[in-house]
C-alpha cells in the first residue's frame, strides 16, 4: 500500500485546470516535471514527505537575511519594488501599510521599514518569525489564512518567493483580495518558466531543484500568473521579467562559465523586453 507521504504533493493543476498533466523532457530527481495541458503549469512529482522535509530548511533565525556582499544589491531590488508600489498605490508611503508574506526574518520588512511603509508580516517558520519580531515588526507566526486578518487590512500585499511554494496557490491569493483594500495590489516575485534560462538550461536550471530550493514545486509563466489573476479577481496591472542565466556556477570550467556569463549579460537587456527572463515579477491589482 502507498502511504499518503509518498503520493506526490501536487496530483493536478494547482491552478484548478481541467487539463490532465503530463509529464516533460525536464527530468529532476523527484521525477519528470508535469505540465498542465490547459496552461501550461509546471509541477514537481515531489512526494508530500520530500516537500516537508525540504521546507525544514526556512526554520533558521536568520531567514532570508543576506550576508554583508549580498545586502547592497538587496536593498537596492527592495527599494526599486517599494518605490512601484508607491507609485502603483498614489498614496504617500507613509500612508501604505503593507503586508509581507512569507516574510522569514525580515529582511523586506527592513528596507519597508527604512523607506517609510507600515509594514508587517506573515511567517510559518517559527525561529525566522522570532527573529522579524525582535527587530520589531508585527509578525503572525503561521499561515496568511491561519491569521485571519480583517477584510481591507493593507493597501499592497507582496509576496516574494513564496508562490513556488504553493500546492493552493488559488486559496492564498483570493485570502490576499479579501484583506486588501479596493483596488489594493498584490505583487508576486517567482521564477518564469517561458524564460530563455528555461528553454535552455532545462533541468540544469538549479531553480527547479527541491534539494536546492527547498519547497519549490509549482513553476509560473506570464500565462499562468493571469490564470490565477483571473481565477481570484485580480486583473494583470503589470508583469516584467529580468535575467538570463545559461549555466549554474561550477557545473563547468571557469573559462566557459565566464564567456556563457558575459552572453548572458548582453541578452539581460532583450530578454526584459521580450518577457523572457528567468525572474519575473508581477502586479496584480484587485477588482473594484
Amino acid at each position: 500500500m502507498t502511504h499518503e507521504h509518498d503520493t506526490p504533493l501536487i496530483a493536478s493543476c494547482p491552478l484548478g485546470c481541467e487539463g490532465t498533466l503530463a509529464p516533460t523532457d525536464i527530468v529532476l530527481p523527484e521525477g519528470p516535471l508535469m505540465r498542465c495541458a490547459r496552461c501550461g503549469q509546471l509541477v514537481s512529482r515531489a512526494s508530500v514527505a520530500r516537500y516537508e522535509q525540504s521546507m525544514a530548511e526556512f526554520d533558521d533565525p536568520r531567514g532570508t537575511l543576506p550576508d554583508a556582499a549580498a545586502a547592497p544589491r538587496r536593498d537596492k531590488m527592495s527599494l526599486r519594488r517599494l518605490k512601484l508600489i508607491e507609485t502603483m498605490i498614489g498614496k504617500p508611503r507613509g500612508k501604505i501599510r503593507l503586508l509581507d508574506v512569507g516574510c522569514s526574518s525580515g529582511a523586506f520588512l527592513r528596507a519597508a521599514r527604512a523607506a517609510g511603509f507600515a509594514a508587517e508580516g506573515v511567517e510559518p517558520a517559527p525561529q525566522a518569525a522570532r527573529t522579524a519580531r525582535a527587530a520589531g515588526f508585527a509578525v503572525f507566526r503561521g499561515t496568511l489564512v491561519e491569521a485571519a486578518y480583517p477584510p481591507h487590512s493593507f493597501d499592497a500585499v507582496t509576496m516574494f518567493e513564496v508562490i513556488e511554494h504553493l500546492a493552493d496557490p488559488l486559496a492564498v491569493a483570493a485570502e490576499c483580495r479579501r484583506v486588501l483594500q479596493p483596488r489594493g495590489l498584490l505583487v508576486i516575485g517567482t521564477g518564469n518558466t517561458a524564460s530563455w534560462t528555461a528553454r535552455v538550461m532545462k533541468a540544469r536550471w538549479e531553480y527547479l531543484h527541491i534539494d536546492r530550493h527547498g519547497g519549490h514545486v509549482s513553476f509560473y509563466h506570464p500565462a499562468s500568473i493571469r490564470v490565477l489573476a483571473q481565477k481570484t479577481g485580480f486583473s494583470v496591472a503589470r508583469i516584467a521579467t529580468r535575467s538570463v542565466r545559461f549555466a549554474e556556477k561550477g557545473e563547468l570550467p571557469a573559462p566557459l562559465y565566464a564567456m556563457l556569463k558575459v552572453a548572458s549579460e548582453l541578452l539581460n537587456l532583450p530578454a526584459r523586453l521580450a518577457g523572457r527572463g528567468h525572474d519575473m515579477l508581477a502586479v496584480l491589482r484587485k477588482f473594484d
